[in-house]
């Protein structure tokens, strides 16, 4: 219980106002490894919650991203895909099932030569190819 009221006051501090649906989105993203779109979000809550809408979803998670509470990732060019681990870490998308794994690696990397007059915030290596499990049936 203790961690709940941590977690709802950190939310609190932020601005976020705690709708049930925001709570039932927040949950969802703090207890998946997943790299889920605002559709995955939805569809997984709807039962739960049938007037939320589609735009609800979406709204929140651009918020979340604003607070700096969830990642945006734009490796997925058929949708946008939130990460809620925001510790700088790497990714795998396959490219067959669209599952995306993360990687827990640092990597050597220098900051090329022309990029030497720019301030470099973050970057991010992705593998792309097939998963074990679509390795198997290719």
């Amino acid at each position: 219980m203790d961690e709940l009221k941590r977690r709802l006051e950190t939310y609190r501090k932020l601005g976020l106002k705690l709708t049930p649906q925001r709570l039932a989105i927040l949950e969802y993203l703090e207890n998946t490894r997943e790299h889920p779109s605002a559709e995955d979000i939805y569809n997984a809550l709807k039962e739960r919650f049938p007037s939320m809408s589609f735009a609800t979803v979406y709204n929140t998670l651009e918020v979340l991203v604003e607070r700096g509470l969830v990642k945006e990732l734009g490796i997925d060019p058929s949708k946008k895909r939130f990460d809620s681990f925001t510790h700088p870490h790497h990714h795998f998308i396959c490219r067959k099932c669209g599952k995306i794994l993360d990687v827990e690696r640092n990597f050597d990397i220098t900051i090329p030569a022309e990029l030497s007059d720019c301030e470099v915030t973050n970057f991010q290596v992705v593998f792309e190819g097939l998963c074990r499990d679509c390795k198997k049936t290719d």
